[in-house]
């Protein structure tokens, strides 16, 4: 196992922006299968519960079933597998797509999943070390906290609908999109406040009120994180690099 409490969170975000860089940048879907479980092995070494990642994903499978109608009817090219009348449903050209889609949502979803073993403090004074202007590394850990905020008050939002008598596995596709979009306003509207209450408590605390900032944390890489960030770099460019060379 890999000491996760030991690792930089500079090393984290190292591996992260190398796996999901050949994730997105690279469509050959052998490829995207290798890298898909190398981050899964990096994750159990990291110890980190792929049950919540494989919920994760089962949640978009029906965004994929309709990605292969979409793209099997309006993408040319491929031998046809499902026909309605002229016109093609599923072809193998749309499955292989879909596939690449699934594949690097996963990627992304899983490689993500690296950063949840470091404290976002941590995360921040890593940014604020390689650099990265303060008030940026701030708002990446503020969008970062806020994402869980924003799920949340949707959950509560559609069970207080399955509460009154809404079932949203029985409505017709179209009332579902309706209802999808009375849920969706509301929930901007609360995240909007809650920024607002947030910038107006960052401003009666001060903040950017002097051009610099002293930390009392102060991260200090280890020579694995030398050896795992120089490693992942060299992979993501030298796998880029190759793919399109």
């Amino acid at each position: 196992m890999i000491p996760n409490s030991k690792l930089d969170p500079r090393t984290k975000l190292a591996m992260v922006m190398s796996l999901s860089s050949m994730g997105i940048l690279m469509n050959d879907i052998g490829i995207m299968l290798g890298i898909f479980c190398i981050t899964i092995i990096i994750l159990k070494l990291l110890k980190v519960s792929l049950l919540k990642i494989l919920i994760k994903l089962k949640r978009i499978l029906y965004m994929v079933v309709v990605l292969v109608i979409i793209q099997s009817i309006f993408v040319k090219g491929g031998n046809p597998i499902l026909e309605l009348g002229s016109l093609t449903v599923i072809s193998d050209l749309g499955l292989q797509k879909s596939a690449a889609f699934l594949l690097r949502i996963g990627i992304v979803i899983a490689s993500a999943s690296i950063l949840t073993t470091a404290s976002y403090r941590d995360i921040v004074q890593g940014l604020v070390q390689w650099k990265m202007p303060y008030e940026i590394a701030f708002m990446v850990s503020v969008a970062i906290r806020f994402l869980p905020t924003f799920m949340e008050e949707f959950r509560d939002a559609s069970v207080a609908l399955q509460l009154r008598g809404v079932d949203f596995e029985k409505i017709p596709f179209r009332k579902k999109l309706t209802v999808y979009s009375y849920l969706f306003f509301p929930v901007v509207s609360n995240a909007i406040l809650k920024a607002q209450e947030l910038s107006i408590a960052m401003e009666a605390r001060a903040f950017r009120a002097y051009p610099f900032r002293t930390s009392y944390l102060v991260l200090k890489m280890k020579p694995l994180d030398y050896i795992i960030t120089t490693v992942s770099f060299i992979t993501a460019v030298t796998g880029i690099t190759w793919y399109y060379i």
